[in-house]
């Protein structure tokens, strides 16, 4: 009687929880859950609500940004984000931060094309929610979640500005920081788009070190009252894993080995150091777009049994890079040199894989 009641209740857990069997180990089954950061440049609707840099997007603007071009950008994004499967993740990402966004209402009718590219194919809806919060931003862009709920629990959100003393009137994307449930596991996911390297990279960076010790204060914060918690720090970060800001500042290492509880791993440095980026330009990778694990996610800190980072992923899809030209290989975007190319974004999407030990009863 035992066994006949524990077997179905079993395959319904491992089916909900996104179970995974490892290729190496064929007798163990695993929970697995990916965690995406996608710059979604510029997703603007069509009407003027801010002013100069609104109106740029917008019917009367230099773009002639109308409903077709907006209804083509929301859906061509559906078709990128719908792709961010894997074997252990079919359902899609737990979690994905995004960047470039003017408002709730575009990510509203986001996760609605997105429902409906996957009931086109098939598939059954993610139903994802949002996240989202007005920044104080000059250009008017915002950070935001969207997030399964069959997979992240959602419990609360904060959202911290970057505040720089010598220059009160500077004014970027607040610090987005969503704390959840992976499974049986509690979260924090901090979703950034630090400041942009506008008048040169160098004369800005301190701006981008100033957001990467916000970042830090963040976790550290978080830490002080759960200090078994795994952290992790997403976003368009504009600097490369090995500049000062995420190497220095965040403290965020190149190798997994010898990061302690509180440190950071960066998985995306190894990948840029295979020639492997986000983004382009004059010929030359950059990877912006940055997932960063706390040491409390890493298995040689907390075991096979607890949640922990295993893969880091460019989710470089063919579709999404332009096939011709001196663009090619690049991603595809919405514009080039004032051409409306009909893309996705100038930036690849990025995706880590994270996931636990499951026992099962015998």
């Amino acid at each position: 009687m035992k066994r006949i009641f524990l077997l179905p209740l079993l395959a319904i857990v491992l089916g909900f929880c996104m179970q995974a069997q490892d290729n190496q180990s064929p007798n163990k089954k695993y929970q697995v859950f990916g965690v995406a950061f996608y710059n979604l440049e510029n997703l603007f609707d069509t009407i003027n609500n801010n002013g100069t840099y609104d109106l740029e997007y917008s019917p009367a603007g230099a773009k002639k940004w109308n409903g077709l071009k907006y209804r083509n950008k929301i859906e061509n994004l559906a078709r990128a984000i719908t792709s961010f499967t894997t074997p252990s993740t079919p359902n899609g990402p737990a979690f994905i931060g995004v960047s470039e966004i003017e408002n709730r209402s575009v990510l509203e009718d986001l996760v609605k094309a997105v429902d409906e590219r996957l009931r086109s194919e098939g598939r059954t809806p993610w139903n994802l929610r949002i996240v989202h919060h007005d920044s104080p931003d000059r250009r008017g862009v915002d950070v935001g979640a969207l997030y399964n709920e069959r997979y992240f629990k959602f419990m609360n959100v904060s959202n911290t500005p970057l505040v720089i003393p010598d220059n009160p009137k500077f004014r970027t994307r607040d610090q987005m920081c969503v704390t959840g449930r992976l499974g049986s596991d509690t979260v924090s996911i901090i979703v950034n788009h630090w400041p942009s390297r506008l008048g040169g990279q160098e004369q800005s960076s301190y701006l981008r070190e100033a957001a990467a010790a916000l970042s830090k204060h963040i976790a550290d914060s978080i830490w002080a009252q759960r200090p078994n918690e795994g952290i992790i720090v997403m976003g368009d970060l504009n600097d490369d894993p090995f500049d000062k800001s995420c190497a220095k500042v965040l403290g965020a290492s190149k190798k997994e080995k010898g990061v302690k509880p509180h440190g950071f791993f960066n998985p995306f440095w190894t990948l840029l150091d295979q020639g492997i980026g986000t983004l382009a330009y004059n010929s030359s990778w950059n990877l912006f777009d940055q997932i960063i694990v706390s040491g409390t996610l890493l298995e040689s800190n907390s075991g096979v049994e607890a949640l922990h980072f295993t893969r880091a992923l460019v989710n470089n899809f063919d579709f999404l890079k332009d096939t011709e030209g001196t663009r090619q290989g690049y991603p595809r975007r919405t514009f080039a040199s004032g051409m409306y190319l009909n893309g996705f974004s100038d930036h690849f999407p990025t995706e880590i894989l994270l996931r636990r030990e499951v026992k099962t009863r015998r």
